[in-house]
């Protein structure tokens, strides 16, 4: 669609520097449509304040704050958790976040009518790459635009500098400028001295952290938990019930306050590129654990390798911005089967960054304790000669053909 003939944008909007000067931006060079600013609330907390007001005075028409927090929750990170996607030691916080909100602009485009969605996006990065192709799974001939693609402006401090002669309100300056993105699972810090991998990040600056503490500064005695799962979903905390995301919450916290979730990786970028985060994801790392420890107990051995060498392909596909894939939903079909008893209780212990294990237990357990106790037990050794001769047996025809004894 020509510029000329777009008059109403879905902005996928967070009040921060690159999306907060798009709206001006978009109004200058493309005929002055009406911009309708969308944020998803995924969790950012105080982030939003203010967004709305913001967002008009900047010259949008309106703005809309989906509250996706459930969604995001239940839809995305539950199934990620259950297949234990991980891409390169991150636990994927920025990129099954992009997906839920992608989906939620599709919702408010087609209902309002827009003619395009547009994102803040740099053309460096892979988001791009998640919110378009949510954008063309779900609504294929929409119009995208990607500014960073397109204008003339080159770093933060070109935009920077945009924003203050379009008075455009900024809450962060030229030295404390780290791109971050935050939402319930995670925080994530990129820029500024984390370019240069020499660089220690500084985890006891007061300010750098903010889900948690360093694990220098966390308490000297451990702090015990116990988590409870059903068919591969966390269901109590310390004995009480609550829901998936009131369990991310308050994980955060005892998390955080322990020093746990801490990573710092030059990860493998879609776009071709290797870049340097510091993330910070203190109930998820917990979770993670704790759901890995129960399926030792719960899955047979090679359910859970293969289980195992999927979780690589399916964390490559949200990365790669690939979540409305006919893979990944395979995958997940796959992963649901896998939970149906990974049922029961953890118990952890978290110490200055360390989450130690300290018991598990689930009426779907496959240990037995009366057969492999080293004691008196019900298991007949005698039946591993015959398994070890019906085992060795290629091998041993293997060697004798060798040695010309057959």
């Amino acid at each position: 669609m020509a510029k000329k003939e777009i008059k109403k944008i879905v902005l996928a909007y967070s009040g921060g520097l690159d999306t907060s000067i798009i709206i001006p931006w978009l109004k200058e060079n493309y005929n002055d449509p009406e911009i309708i600013a969308v944020s998803g609330n995924v969790g950012q907390a105080d982030e939003l304040e203010g967004l709305e007001e913001k967002a008009i005075k900047t010259g949008a028409a309106k703005c809309i704050v989906a509250d996706l927090t459930e969604e995001y929750v239940n839809d995305y990170i539950m199934p990620c958790l259950k297949a234990g996607a991980v891409y390169e030691e991150y636990l994927l916080g920025t990129s099954h976040a992009r997906p839920c909100i992608a989906e939620a602009l599709v919702k408010i485009a087609l209902e309002e009518g827009a003619d395009a969605i547009c994102h803040g996006c740099t053309g460096k990065g892979n988001d791009q790459v998640r919110f378009e192709l949510a954008v063309k799974a779900l609504a294929p001939t929409m119009t995208i635009i990607a500014p960073w693609r397109e204008w003339d402006i080159k770093s933060r401090e070109e935009e920077i500098e945009y924003a203050e002669a379009h008075n455009v309100p900024l809450k962060i300056n030229r030295e404390t400028n780290y791109s971050k993105d935050k939402n319930l699972w995670h925080l994530s810090h990129e820029g500024l001295d984390l370019e240069d991998t020499g660089n220690e990040p500084q985890y006891e600056k007061p300010g750098f952290l903010e889900m948690g503490v360093s694990p220098i500064d966390a308490p000297d005695e451990p702090t015990y938990i116990t988590l409870e799962f059903e068919k591969g979903i966390p269901t109590k905390f310390n004995d009480e019930a609550m829901s998936a995301k009131e369990i991310i919450l308050a994980l955060n916290k005892v998390g955080g306050a322990n020093g746990i979730g801490l990573l710092d990786i030059v990860e493998n970028r879609l776009v071709g590129m290797k870049c340097r985060g510091v993330y910070e994801t203190p109930g998820g790392t917990i979770l993670y654990k704790a759901h890995q420890y129960l399926e030792t107990l719960t899955l047979d051995k090679y359910t859970a390798h293969e289980k195992e060498k999927l979780a690589i392909t399916f964390a490559e596909l949200v990365y790669n911005g690939q979540w409305f894939s006919p893979l990944r939903k395979a995958i997940s079909a796959f992963v649901d089967v896998t939970q149906e008893k990974v049922t029961g209780k953890v118990k952890l212990k978290l110490y200055k960054g360390n989450i130690i294990k300290a018991g598990a237990w689930s009426p779907y357990t496959l240990y037995s304790e009366s057969i492999c106790t080293f004691g008196e037990s019900d298991y007949n050794q005698a039946d591993a000669t015959g398994f070890i001769n019906l085992f060795g047996l290629p091998t041993q025809i293997q060697a004798m053909a060798e040695q010309g004894l057959l």
